[in-house]
């Protein structure tokens, strides 16, 4: 008996993007086919379990082939053994750096080191996302930081150019490869509450505002070390708590500009001073570089601590800190004024992304 097949040649690699989250996911084949099976994929192309099975073992082949060339995604649009159109490759790419928040959480601000490999297992089974999707996040991490901790030139731009990620994506990278570089305290109970992207946001205002790179855009590691001189120049800072004088004027101006603009008046008043030293402290001790790691949690123990009890509202904080700011600029011995408003432009939006009421 004679039997007609239609059969259809082409070069273009198919890669179902299904099959290639679950790939990236870390799934087996065979659960791979089980959560096809379930989304009724069998009913949809009229397929057997044997044909379904195959699909996704050719596919899982083809992802692992390409694997190497995503570690170089500028290499992946130059080879010729995948016949791949550009919106695709842009596809493949995005997802595979992509991560879960759940386990960026866990690492950031740790080394990108054997060590802290070791301890993925724990890291899977805390955050339910699996040990070989663990694994490529981790090296991604790991990947990334390499390659740009040397270069010149603006950390998001590197990335986003060597890397060819999204600016979203590139920017969470940069958030990542800074916070490993200054290991950044973030797993102490007190910093649970803040999430990644959180922390993501504050690391854009440290790298637009305090490194080298904020103010010299062709120096070495620029967007990644924190500027020493800057830091040097944070000390002068203390004449504002050192100084009984000023710290009076300043609490006084602070005060007047705040009486009967907020419910929290009385205890602004009264914790005034002590509020004021843990700010300025924080920035007189970050020539230290333990005292660095340990920005985040002097933050919340020594001011957004002391106002949460007080029971401030964000809008109060915002109003605090914007007169706090401000009131420098008029203190009349007070010449630090360019340091002060680099210091302060990070600590108000931080302390304004922290602070949840």
């Amino acid at each position: 008996m004679a039997v007609e097949l239609d059969v259809f040649v082409g070069n273009t690699t198919i890669m179902d993007e299904e099959v290639y989250q679950l790939w990236l996911d870390g799934y087996t084949v065979n659960d791979a086919v089980k959560v096809r099976m379930e989304g009724g994929v069998m009913e949809e192309c009229e397929a057997s379990a044997d044909v379904l099975l195959s699909d996704t073992m050719d596919q899982y082949r083809t992802f692992h082939m390409c694997e190497r060339l995503l570690h170089s995604p500028s290499k992946l649009a130059n080879q010729l053994l995948f016949q791949i159109p550009p919106n695709r490759q842009a596809m493949l790419i995005e997802r595979y750096y992509a991560f879960d928040d759940a386990f960026v959480r866990e690492v950031l601000g740790k080394k990108l080191s054997k060590g802290t490999k070791k301890d993925l297992d724990d890291i899977g089974a805390k955050t339910g996302v699996t040990l070989k999707s663990c694994r490529r996040q981790f090296d991604n991490f790991k990947r990334v930081f390499k390659v740009v901790e040397e270069l010149k030139g603006p950390l998001v731009e590197n990335i986003r150019h060597h890397f060819l990620l999204s600016d979203k994506l590139a920017r969470d990278y940069a958030a990542i490869v800074f916070f490993a570089n200054h290991r950044f305290e973030t797993g102490k109970r007190k910093l649970q509450y803040l999430t990644f992207q959180d922390f993501a946001f504050c690391a854009g205002q440290l790298i637009s505002n305090w490194t080298v790179g904020a103010v010299d855009n062709m120096v070495e590691d620029m967007d990644v070390d924190l500027d020493k001189e800057f830091l040097q120049e944070l000390k002068e800072l203390k004449v504002l708590i050192t100084d009984k004088d000023l710290l009076d004027q300043h609490k006084s101006l602070v005060c007047t500009a705040l009486r009967g603009k907020t419910k929290a008046y009385n205890e602004m008043e009264a914790n005034f001073k002590n509020l004021s030293r843990g700010l300025v402290n924080i920035a007189a001790k970050l020539t230290n570089t333990k005292d660095v790691r340990d920005f985040f949690i002097d933050l919340v123990e020594k001011f957004i601590e002391p106002c949460r009890s007080d029971r401030w509202t964000a809008a109060d904080m915002r109003l605090y800190l914007t007169h706090y700011n401000n009131s420098a600029h008029i203190l009349d011995t007070f010449k630090h004024q360019a340091v002060w408003d680099r210091y302060m432009t990070v600590i108000k939006s931080c302390i304004f992304k922290m602070y949840h009421d």
